[in-house]
């Protein structure tokens, strides 16, 4: 409701004070010789006048408060709201700046990451080059230069490991005798072909290596032949003239033919000459 339909004006106010101010009525002959008699009417009159005048302002003063104080009172939650939103607003802030500060990268020793997952990504990176540099030392230990091996780009997937990375140990390699790799592992442990190529043999009776596969493939425009021995029986997954792909399975480790422990025997021909399989895996497969 507006505020000049709940209070007096100022001018309405006014007039209560004049209105209040006017002399009473005229007295009867009778009154005014009592009041000459009794000699107490004009004191009487003098002293309620400004007695009168004291209440009337005192009302006006009363009035003029009621009207002041509840506009006053009103403005007061506005500017509390407001100071509210501004706190909030400020409180927002605070918010983002610790959001940008947890977004920040965690150091973990001599990498940084910012997620679990690329923590252990770069820790399995990190123990790839390790069996690689372990196997780069164990060719260079037996003669062959690794740089000769190279046909494709390391990690590029064209060559991958037989065996899954960390389940194997090499017992020996190329030389007196031996034509390849003793890659020494649990039995059943998964078989992969190192390129993509055709099956050229497939036997459960594959001379001294027991049931064996052999993949004929090119690799960085050379012919490559790579041979898997002494798998499980009955664990051969390709068959003759079958086209494979780098990393699919071709059988399961075991100890069949000329074997006394389980292992993969792992050979690898380059034009038809054989190569040191751990240094050509380390760098053709990265």
């Amino acid at each position: 409701m507006p505020t000049s339909q709940r209070y007096p004006s100022v001018q309405a106010l006014e007039d209560i004070v004049l209105a209040a101010d006017i002399e009473p009525p005229a007295k009867t002959t009778e009154d005014r010789a009592l009041a000459r008699r009794t000699g107490a009417a004009k004191p009487a009159r003098n002293v309620m006048k400004p007695l009168r005048s004291v209440a009337i302002f005192g009302a006006v003063g009363a009035l003029v408060a009621a009207i002041a104080l509840p506009a006053y009172a009103s403005s007061k939650p506005a500017e509390e709201a407001t100071t509210l939103q501004q706190l909030a607003a400020v409180d927002a802030q605070s918010l983002i700046v610790a959001s940008e500060a947890t977004a920040a990268p965690l150091v973990h020793g001599a990498f940084t990451a910012t997620t679990p997952e690329e923590i252990e990504k770069k820790k399995a990176e990190e123990a790839a080059a390790a069996r690689a540099a372990a196997a780069a030392s164990t060719a260079s230990s037996s003669g062959f230069d690794i740089s000769k091996y190279a046909l494709v780009s390391p990690g590029s997937g064209e060559v991958r490991y037989p065996l899954p990375q960390g389940s194997y140990n090499v017992s020996r390699t190329l030389g007196s005798g031996h034509n390849g790799a003793d890659m020494v592992c649990p039995a059943l442990t998964p078989i992969y072909a190192a390129a993509a190529g055709v099956v050229r043999v497939s036997s459960e009776s594959y001379y001294g290596y027991g049931v064996g596969v052999v993949i004929d493939s090119v690799v960085g425009g050379q012919r490559v032949s790579t041979t898997y021995g002494h798998m499980t029986y009955g664990t051969r997954q390709v068959e003759v003239g079958q086209t494979v792909e780098a990393g699919q399975l071709i059988g399961l480790v075991g100890s069949t033919g000329h074997s006394t422990a389980n292992h993969l025997h792992f050979e690898v021909k380059i034009n038809g000459t054989l190569v040191e399989p751990i240094g050509w895996l380390a760098a053709n497969a990265g």
